[in-house]
């Protein structure tokens, strides 16, 4: 049995009490939930609809329990219920309801953890979007991580999710870069604001492989503008991709200038009665709804701001069917999320229409002190010094490890040990030699047959690893709701050392010549269980479940 199916349990009881009392059923939820008891010894779950409805039904909460706790205790499945307090019920299920659920998600494979909680979601979510300049720095790299996992738990939830990466090759940073091509091709000292490093001398010499006539041409710096972001950018997809994190959607800043966007966006906006005119400017009266100060969107100079593209690319988005945006942004932009939201209100939408998640420093730590440098890049650190160091799985799983809005500091020392000191390689052996259960059984000609027998499963070891697989889909679903992929790796490790503790205790399969028994069998089907759920978990993270290691 799994959460989800007991909570129905629970509120169909709960819609019986009602009527035997004679309440108005017309206060109780469309849907309720159960927990697992911090206290193994409270049962296996627990349940507070007693406490949440007595009072809107007008009765005692322990009496309403009461009631609740007799219609429950004669459900299929339930061996018993007590009541906790001023009326908690604390539920213990019969062995054979509790481990039903091994059954239930070796049938599902894949898709056990699946859940309907964000169906109906039209979901743009937008991260990393670094410029072409140079290599994807660290910051960049988490965002790649957090970003990649969060539209996987999201689409598990049942969202539809496009993953878009927004850049811009104009401005004064591409100029910067380009002049630091040219200088590089020309043997020159990198210019002032320009970008150093070992990159920038590889694209400018690729630049003059694939134009020779780049030097004499009548704008060299465009040359190495236009051949050069194209080189970067299709590097930093390049390197994206082998690291696991794909995008929907490429979408360059100039296509909005180009189409007229921006013009149109403030044309939607003077509509809503939100724009005016001072100094020569154009003014977005972004205070009216909740910014700390009106935003200017043309220049006096006829040049436009920065955030009329902002609101140009939030308007392609809505216009792109989009219901719902999210936004992943560094920890130097959390000044933009006041203007941002008011200046989705000013477009008519309503708040939770977009969400502005900020992302906080990563540091990589080597003998304990920090790294500065990139030799690559010449700067910060970036994709490969992280990849290079620890590997792609490691990386991915310990920049999703933690909530976003954490600093982190990840010890290389720690993440590339073969221990259970070491979270991903703890998750990951676990899948492993769980892996080696299986071959072993099927070498010695065990089969967990198609059906198994769940009364036999009453182990302490086996009731605490059954409960914590049905875990699975409600952390999804809750990783989706917050927006927190982290609750998805931090499950697994949970589940790697229930199953560790499980494997510890119950031996799995028959000594020497025994024959098989049902409780062997029953077992296998539990084990297969954890592997398809450690397997799916360390999907959701973009992280591999190897079968040996």
């Amino acid at each position: 049995m799994t959460p989800e199916t007991l909570a129905e349990k629970v509120l169909s009881a709960t819609r019986d009490a009602f009527e035997a009392l004679g309440l108005d059923a017309a206060v109780l939820p469309a849907a309720t939930a159960v927990e697992r008891p911090r206290d193994p010894k409270h049962g296996d779950y627990a349940s507070n609809i007693a406490l949440q409805t007595a009072k809107k039904a007008g009765t005692n909460p322990r009496a309403l329990a009461e009631k609740i706790a007799e219609n429950l205790t004669s459900t299929d499945g339930v061996a018993k219920v007590d009541i906790a307090g001023p009326g908690f019920l604390n539920i213990t299920l019969d062995a054979a309801a509790a481990g039903e659920i091994a059954g239930t998600i070796v049938a599902a494979g894949p898709s056990f953890g699946d859940n309907d909680s964000m169906a109906g979601h039209n979901v743009n979510l937008e991260f990393v979007s670094a410029n072409p300049t140079g290599p994807v720095h660290i910051g960049a790299v988490r965002w790649a991580a957090v970003g990649d996992a969060l539209a996987r738990v999201m689409r598990a939830s049942g969202a539809k999710v496009t993953s878009e990466y927004y850049f811009n090759d104009a401005g004064s940073q591409i100029d910067n870069f380009s002049a630091s091509l040219l200088a590089s091709a020309k043997g020159e000292p990198t210019p002032e604001n320009g970008y150093g490093g070992a990159y920038i001398a590889d694209i400018a010499a690729e630049v003059l492989k694939r134009r020779p006539d780049a030097l004499d041409a009548a704008d060299p710096q465009e040359v190495f503008r236009e051949v050069g972001v194209d080189l970067m950018f299709a590097e930093i997809k390049s390197d994206l991709e082998a690291f696991g994190t794909h995008f929907d959607v490429f979408f360059n800043e100039k296509d909005l200038h180009d189409k007229g966007e921006l013009d149109a966006a403030v044309e939607r906006l003077d509509k809503q009665g939100h724009i005016y005119e001072a100094d020569g400017a154009i003014w977005l009266r972004t205070t009216t709804f909740g910014d700390d100060k009106d935003r200017p969107l043309k220049k006096s100079n006829g040049e436009w701001t920065y955030f009329a593209a902002d609101c140009a690319y939030y308007l392609d988005k809505r216009e792109r069917g989009f219901d719902k945006l999210v936004f992943m942004l560094g920890a130097d932009h959390h000044g933009y999320i006041g203007r941002m939201q008011a200046m989705s209100r000013a477009f008519g939408d309503e708040p939770g229409t977009m969400e502005i998640l900020i992302g906080q420093l990563v540091n990589l730590l080597r003998d304990g002190k920090p790294l500065r440098m990139s030799k690559r890049a010449g700067t910060v650190l970036g994709l490969d010094d992280i990849v290079g160091a620890i590997g792609v799985d490691a990386s991915r799983y310990a920049l999703a490890r933690y909530s976003a809005d954490s600093s982190i500091d990840l010890d290389i020392d720690l993440w590339t040990k073969h221990s259970s000191d070491n979270p991903v390689y703890y998750v990951q052996y676990a899948h492993a030699r769980i892996a080696g259960v299986l071959r072993n059984a099927a070498d010695r000609g065990v089969d967990k047959g198609e059906a198994y027998d769940a009364s036999v499963l009453v182990h302490e070891r086996e009731s605490d690893l059954l409960k914590a697989l049905a875990e699975f889909p409600s952390v999804v679903a809750t990783a989706a709701e917050l927006r927190e992929p982290h609750r998805v790796a931090r499950y697994a490790e949970e589940l790697a050392g229930a199953y560790h503790r499980f494997q510890h205790d119950c031996r799995v399969l028959p000594v020497g010549d025994e024959e098989p028994t049902d409780l062997n069998r029953a077992r296998l089907w539990v084990v297969d269980a954890t592997r398809t759920v450690l397997a799916n978990a360390l999907a959701l993270l973009g992280v591999s479940a190897p079968e040996r290691m």
